[in-house]
C-alpha cells in the first residue's frame, strides 16, 4: 500500500488517507480523480475495514467498471469484491431485499424508457408522450407523488399530466413494474418511512464515496443523507466548475454547500493537472474566474507551456468549415493519429457546415453521442414534407409524415388507406385526393376525414405557392405545416426548433446563390451532402460539449464562438453554467486548443450579423475587462416551494434592486415573487 501511496501527489495522498467524518475532493479536471477514489477504497481496505461496509457509487456502468478493476488490482486477494456500482443498480439491488415492505413483490421487472412511453401512449394520446415522460420524471425526482401534483396543479395541461401520472404509477404498481425513476425514488420511500431499516443500512454502509457528485440532484441528495443517518462517513468527488446538467435536474448547490450540510467536511483541492498545457490551463483558468457560484481553484499545468490558444476568424460558417477542415488535414498529414483530434459545439446544428465541410475535404470522422444533421427526425421529416410537394407519389415520404404533427390519424387508419389505395393502384396522395368524399368518409372516421382533408388542402397550397415563388415557398411551409410547433412542446424542442431554422436557412441561401435552383435540385444536394459512405479509414471525432464531458484530445478546436450559441442566451439561459460548459470544453485539450469565431451564421432561419463570444475575452483572447457574474441562484425550469401557493416552476429571472423577481408557474396561477420568498424544492 506505501508503493501505491507513492505514487500520489500530496493532496491525492492526504484525501486516500481521510478515513472518518464527511470529505469533499474538490477534483479539478484532469487532475487524477479517479486514481485517487479508487486509490481512498483501497486504503480503506487494507486497513481492514470490510468491504460490505464500503459503497461507492456512481453514475455510468463504465465508471463504476473501470473504478472496480482498479481499486481490485491494488488489494491483495480480497475476498470479495467491495459495492461500487451506479446509484440505479443500488436501488435495484436494495428493491429487490426490500420493496415487500411496501407491499410489492421483489420479482417485479424494470422497464426501460420505450415500455415507459408505450403505457403513457395507453393513457392518453393528445399531450406529447415524451413531454408527459419529462414530467412524471421531474415529479419523481422531486419528490413529489402523484397526489400531490394534482393538487397543486391548477393549469388545465398541468392537471392533465398530473391525472396521467397518477394512472401511470397505478398502473405500473399493479402490473409489478418499477422505471428507472422509481429505483431511487422507492429506495428513498423505505429509508424515510421505516426506522430500524434505514438504521441497519447505514450501520452496514459505513464508508460512502460518490462520484462526480456535482451532477446529483435533490432525490439523490436526499437518500445519501438518509443512508448517512447513523454516521458521516461521507466521501464526495466532483468539481463544481464541470456542472453542466442542471438542465437535466443536477443541482449545483448539493456541492457548493456540501460544507454546511455536513459539519466538520474536511475539503481536499486537487489542483495538478496532467492533461493539459500551461496556455490552455490559463485560458480555462480565466474564464471561470468570472462565476460567482463556486468554490473556487486554479488548475495547475504539470505538463509545462505549450502552444498558445489560437483564434480563427471568418467570415461565416462555409469558411469556418473549410478552415477547420484544412488544419486538420495538415495535423493528419504530419502524423497525427486522426482519432486524437476532436471538434465541439455548443449546439447541434452547428454540426451541418462542420460535417459538410469535412465531406468536402474528404475527412471521416465519427459523431459522438449524436446523430448525424440529416438523420436527425426533425430534418427527416421537413426532408419528407419537401419529397410529397416535388413528388406527390412519394408513398414513404406521405406515410412518414401522415401524422406529423399529430393529426389524430392512427396506424389503422393508415392501413385502410394503404390498402384501398393499393386496389386501386394509386400512390396515397391520388387516392386520398382523387377519390370521392362520400366513398372516402365511409372508410374513415369523420375526424380522420376532417385531419386528411386538412392535410391534402395544405400540400395543395404548398405546391401552388412554390409555382409562384420558390422563396415565399420556404416562407410559407413551416407556417402552413407547424413541424417547430410541433417540436417546440417536447422537452428537447429548443433545441430541435434550432436545427429546422438551420435547415431552413440553408435552403435559402441555396436559392440566393442559385436563383433558379428548383426543389428537386435542392433535394438532390442535400441527399449528395449527408452520403458519408465513401469515406474510409480512421475517424476524427465531432460532438457536443456535452458529449465531451470526461473525454480529452491531443488537438482540439472548438467552433461557434459567438453571442447566442456559446454562450447560449435567451430564456432559461443560465450563465454560469454556459461558462462551465466553456470550462468543460477547453480543458479536453491536452497540447493545442484552437477556438473558432465567424461574422454571421444562420440564427432562426436567418442570416444573421454576430458579436464574438464573450468567454474570448473572459479568456484573455481577446482585450477586455473581468467582470464577475451575479447569480440568482434560480433559473428557468427551476422547482420552488412559497409558503402560500405551494411548489411551482419558474418561466422567468429578472433583476429588482438587490433582490430578484421571479415569474413563477403554480400549477396554471402565475406568479410575480422576490426569490427572497421562496425556496428550492
Amino acid at each position: 500500500m506505501d508503493k501505491i501511496l507513492d505514487q500520489l501527489n500530496d493532496q491525492q495522498r492526504e484525501a486516500a488517507q481521510h478515513i472518518d467524518g464527511p470529505m469533499l475532493i474538490l477534483a479539478g479536471a484532469g487532475s487524477g480523480k479517479t486514481k485517487t477514489v479508487t486509490t481512498r477504497l483501497a486504503y480503506l481496505l487494507s486497513l481492514g475495514i470490510d468491504p460490505a461496509n464500503t459503497l461507492t457509487l456512481t453514475f455510468t456502468n463504465k465508471a463504476a467498471t473501470e473504478m472496480r478493476e482498479r481499486a481490485l488490482s491494488m488489494i491483495e486477494n480480497p475476498i470479495y469484491p467491495p459495492l461500487l456500482c451506479t446509484f440505479h443498480k443500488f436501488g435495484l439491488l436494495f428493491l429487490k431485499f426490500h420493496i415487500e415492505k411496501l407491499g410489492r413483490k421483489n420479482d417485479f421487472v424494470v422497464i426501460d424508457t420505450d415500455d415507459k412511453k408505450r403505457i403513457i401512449k395507453q393513457i392518453d394520446k393528445e399531450l406529447p408522450t415524451a413531454l408527459v415522460a419529462s414530467e412524471i420524471s421531474r415529479y419523481k425526482n422531486s419528490l413529489i407523488k402523484p397526489d400531490q401534483a394534482i393538487a397543486q396543479a391548477e393549469h388545465p395541461q398541468y392537471k392533465k399530466i398530473a391525472a396521467i401520472y397518477k394512472t401511470y404509477q397505478d398502473y405500473i404498481t399493479e402490473n409489478n413494474l418499477v422505471d428507472f425513476d422509481d429505483l431511487l425514488m422507492l429506495t428513498h420511500e423505505l429509508l424515510e418511512t421505516d426506522d430500524s431499516l434505514r438504521k441497519s443500512v447505514s450501520e452496514r454502509y459505513r464508508y460512502i464515496m460518490v462520484d462526480e457528485y456535482q451532477d446529483t440532484n435533490e432525490l439523490q441528495l436526499q437518500l445519501l443523507k438518509k443512508l448517512c443517518d447513523t454516521h458521516t462517513n461521507l466521501c464526495v468527488v466532483g468539481d463544481d466548475d464541470q456542472s453542466i446538467y442542471g438542465w437535466r435536474g443536477a443541482n449545483i448547490r448539493n456541492i457548493l454547500e456540501f460544507s454546511n450540510m455536513f459539519e466538520n467536511t474536511k475539503v481536499v483541492k486537487l489542483e495538478n493537472n496532467y492533461r493539459s498545457t500551461e496556455e490552455i490551463l490559463k485560458a480555462a483558468n480565466l474564464l471561470i474566474q468570472h462565476n460567482r457560484s463556486r468554490l473556487g481553484k486554479t488548475l495547475i499545468s504539470t505538463k509545462g507551456r505549450g502552444k498558445p490558444v489560437e483564434l480563427f476568424q471568418s467570415a461565416d460558417e462555409n469558411e469556418e468549415s473549410d478552415k477547420i477542415a484544412r488544419a486538420i488535414q495538415q495535423l493528419i498529414d504530419s502524423g497525427v493519429p486522426a482519432g486524437e483530434i476532436a471538434v465541439l459545439y455548443r449546439i447541434n446544428a452547428l454540426s451541418r457546415s462542420l460535417e459538410e465541410g469535412l465531406n468536402r475535404a474528404g475527412i471521416a470522422y465519427q459523431l459522438v453521442g449524436g446523430v448525424r444533421f440529416y438523420e436527425r427526425a426533425e430534418i427527416k421529416d421537413a426532408i419528407s414534407y419537401l419529397r410529397i410537394i416535388a413528388n406527390s407519389h412519394d408513398d414513404f415520404s406521405f406515410k412518414r409524415v401522415i401524422n406529423r404533427p399529430k393529426r389524430g390519424i392512427g396506424k389503422a387508419t393508415i392501413d385502410k388507406i394503404e390498402k384501398a389505395a393499393y386496389e386501386r393502384h394509386l400512390s396515397l396522395y391520388q387516392f386520398l385526393s382523387e377519390t370521392p368524399k362520400t366513398e372516402l368518409s365511409k372508410l374513415l372516421s369523420k375526424k380522420a376525414y376532417a385531419s386528411i382533408n386538412r392535410f391534402i388542402n395544405d400540400l395543395e397550397i404548398l405546391q401552388e405557392t412554390l409555382e409562384h415563388s420558390i422563396m415565399g415557398f420556404i416562407d410559407q411551409f413551416d407556417k402552413t405545416i407547424g413541424l417547430k410547433e410541433y417540436y417546440a412542446a417536447l422537452p428537447d424542442g429548443m433545441e430541435r426548433v434550432l436545427n429546422l431554422d438551420e435547415f431552413y436557412g440553408l435552403f435559402r441561401d441555396m436559392v440566393k446563390k442559385n436563383p433558379d435552383m428548383s426543389l428537386d435540385a435542392f433535394l438532390n444536394e442535400i441527399s449528395l451532402q449527408s452520403d458519408q459512405d465513401q469515406i474510409k479509414g480512421e475517424q476524427i471525432s465531432i460532438m457536443s460539449v456535452h458529449a465531451s464531458k470526461g473525454l480529452e484530445f491531443t488537438h482540439l478546436f472548438v467552433i461557434g464562438m459567438e453571442e447566442e450559441f456559446f454562450p447560449l442566451l435567451g430564456d432559461g439561459c443560465d450563465m454560469e453554467e454556459e461558462r462551465r460548459l466553456g470550462y468543460v470544453a477547453m480543458t479536453r485539450a491536452k497540447e493545442t486548443l484552437t477556438l473558432s469565431t465567424v461574422q454571421s451564421r444562420f440564427h432562426k432561419g436567418r442570416r444573421k450579423q454576430l458579436e464574438k463570444s464573450r468567454f474570448l475575452t473572459e479568456a484573455g483572447l481577446l482585450q477586455g475587462a473581468l467582470s464577475i457574474e451575479k447569480s440568482t441562484g434560480y433559473k428557468k425550469g427551476d422547482l420552488v416551494k412559497h409558503k402560500l401557493f405551494g411548489i411551482g416552476r419558474v418561466l422567468e429571472v429578472s433583476r429588482a434592486g438587490r433582490d430578484y423577481k421571479l415569474k413563477i408557474n403554480f400549477g396554471g396561477n402565475r406568479r410575480e415573487i422576490l426569490s427572497s420568498f421562496v425556496e428550492r424544492v
